[in-house]
């Protein structure tokens, strides 16, 4: 059966972790640290899968099995901290990932927000009515106020996701792409109106 319309939203990985300084070392000879070193970088679901561990590489998976993209639009894409959303080979250096790493995710700051929704705008309108499902965290506005100002009832996440961790929701993204048993979905309006009365 041919399923809806629907792309991924996918969170980003930290960079401020020990991870993120074992990649960026300049002494680091592993080859990814090599690429990130060369001016043309790695791509981004590759960096973000090393820094993030398991539930990066549970997002990549899910995103893998599940995407159903208009004509024109990717499968999956990548939020950022000031580059607006990327798709998952979009190639960063170790220059990108510094500048990617100045900027807070925080829904005041212009530096995040302007990016994203400028992104998300243009997104709106190559993928018509097809749902745009967010794979990260829901417990805050960093990511469902921006988000959802612009897609409104057609931004979902997975339901699995409330009250979970990184590694849970890693776990259990991972084994729906496995057994090719997809979420359920719930609309992210619900929760930000929940916190815009808190």
């Amino acid at each position: 059966m041919e399923r809806a319309p629907r792309i991924f939203l996918l969170s980003p990985a930290h960079l401020g972790g020990e991870r993120a300084r074992i990649l960026l070392r300049p002494e680091a000879e592993f080859d990814l640290a090599q690429r990130v070193r060369r001016r043309e970088g790695a791509p981004v679901a590759e960096i973000f899968a090393f820094l993030s561990g398991l539930y990066f590489r549970g997002k990549l998976a899910y995103a893998a099995a599940f995407a159903s993209a208009p004509d024109g639009a990717a499968p999956a894409y990548v939020i950022t901290s000031n580059r607006g959303l990327v798709t998952i080979d979009t190639p960063f250096n170790r220059q990108g990932l510094a500048r990617l790493g100045s900027v807070d995710i925080d829904a005041r700051d212009p530096r995040y927000r302007k990016p994203i929704v400028r992104d998300a705008r243009a997104l709106q309108r190559q993928i018509g009515n097809a749902l745009v499902v967010l794979l990260g965290s829901v417990a805050t506005a960093k990511y469902i106020e921006v988000l959802h100002d612009v897609f409104g009832d057609r931004l979902h996440f997975p339901r699995d996701f409330l009250g979970r961790g990184d590694m849970s929701r890693g776990s259990i993204m991972l084994r729906a792409a496995r057994e090719n048993l997809e979420l359920d979905y719930a609309p992210v309006a619900a929760l930000v109106s929940a916190k815009l009365k808190a």
